[in-house]
């Protein structure tokens, strides 16, 4: 459907896919700040669909042919750990995108959202929201053609259905990549806590980056709590950092959230493990996610004794970017393999203003 729906007339696309809008001006996710630059409302579909209607900002930069071909790649692309998009509308410097409707809203919204969230995540569901997404990732990895590098994973872009399976949302900042390419060499985007460190100093994209990504999203899913949290003791403020000196001490079991009160002890071992492989400071020793699937399901092992010390940039903990007052140029620590050893980088233009929103973003 999304392959056609640019030949119609703007306004005519518009009444066809809200015309049974049911909750007007109704926001869903809200709070969310990869949201602010955008409104999202619940609509139907001529059928009862339910669907999210996502309007961009019209501060948007992108042009409307090359916003076209992307949605057409997207649309193209069908996994059931993808959320679903049944068709866009472009009028002016109008831009719409229709989703399907995602009743659980996000990772985000469930895990770090109020305490009066309904829902509870135990660990059969936590277990397969992390196999579910690395499923999705795979399958852009490495089955669509040309590959695609999301650039955004973190919890609020990965959705819940309603019985708890995992749905890959947002791709305003992914990246096309052929096979005949090892990098992409690009201006950073992304949110602070799960940039790869190489890609933050360098620009230069690999599938590796969204590896990492992952890895630190894992993290989250088991303990509970986000990447960052400057409110904590200094030592437990980075999760990837705190999580090193648990596996340095033999203790990786107490990052396990709280309320968990029941989970298997070996599964969640082998998480938080496979977690540290995909956020090693060296990008060729992180599997691809077609391996990462693999060693969650129990289908591969690896070497718990290879791990090294993950690489992370210390200094993001206290860094926050917004749209108006992005620098232009940042110093950078880059903790790696090497230990107390750090490497500054000054790095120019890394962060910019947003295209359709904050590309370096916090939470």
């Amino acid at each position: 459907m999304g392959g056609t729906l640019a030949k119609f007339p703007g306004w005519l696309l518009l009444f066809l896919l809200l015309d049974r809008m049911k909750k007007t001006m109704k926001k869903l996710l809200q709070g969310d700040r990869p949201f602010r630059m955008a409104k999202i409302f619940l609509g139907a579909l001529k059928d009862g669909t339910e669907v999210a209607v996502k309007q961009l900002s019209a501060e948007s930069k992108q042009g409307v042919r090359e916003f076209l071909t992307e949605i057409a790649t997207i649309s193209a692309i069908k996994h059931e750990n993808l959320v679903m998009l049944h068709g866009c509308c472009v009028e002016g410097y109008h831009r719409i995108l229709v989703y399907g409707y995602v009743e659980n809203n996000s990772i985000s919204h469930v895990l770090f959202g109020s305490n009066d969230a309904t829902i509870n995540l135990d660990w059969k569901a936590r277990s397969k929201i992390c196999i579910g997404t690395a499923r999705g990732f795979a399958y852009l990895h490495e089955e669509v053609k040309p590959h695609i590098v999301h650039r955004d994973i973190k919890a609020s872009n990965i959705l819940l259905d309603g019985d708890l399976n995992p749905k890959i949302a947002d791709f305003g900042l992914a990246k096309l990549f052929p096979d005949n390419i090892t990098h992409i060499s690009t201006r950073v985007a992304g949110t602070i806590g799960y940039l790869a460190p190489e890609y933050a100093m360098r620009g230069q994209l690999t599938k590796k980056a969204d590896v990492y990504s992952f890895g630190v999203l894992v993290l989250e899913i088991i303990s509970g709590r986000g990447n960052t949290n400057t409110s904590l003791p200094v030592e437990e403020q980075i999760l990837l950092e705190m999580t090193w000196h648990l596996y340095e001490e033999n203790r990786l079991l107490e990052l396990v959230d709280p309320r968990l009160e029941e989970y298997s002890k070996e599964e969640a071992l082998r998480f938080i493990n496979v977690a540290l492989l995909c956020t090693q400071a060296t990008p060729k020793i992180r599997p691809t996610m077609s391996q990462v699937v693999a060693l969650l399901s129990e289908e591969g092992t690896f070497s718990e004794k290879s791990l090294s010390r993950p690489g992370y940039i210390s200094d993001l903990k206290d860094l926050k970017i917004r749209p108006s007052q992005a620098p232009s140029a940042a110093t950078l620590r880059y903790e790696g393999a090497s230990g107390s050893n750090s490497t500054e980088v000054t790095s120019t233009s890394i962060f910019s203003s947003s295209e359709a929103y904050s590309e370096i973003s916090g939470r």
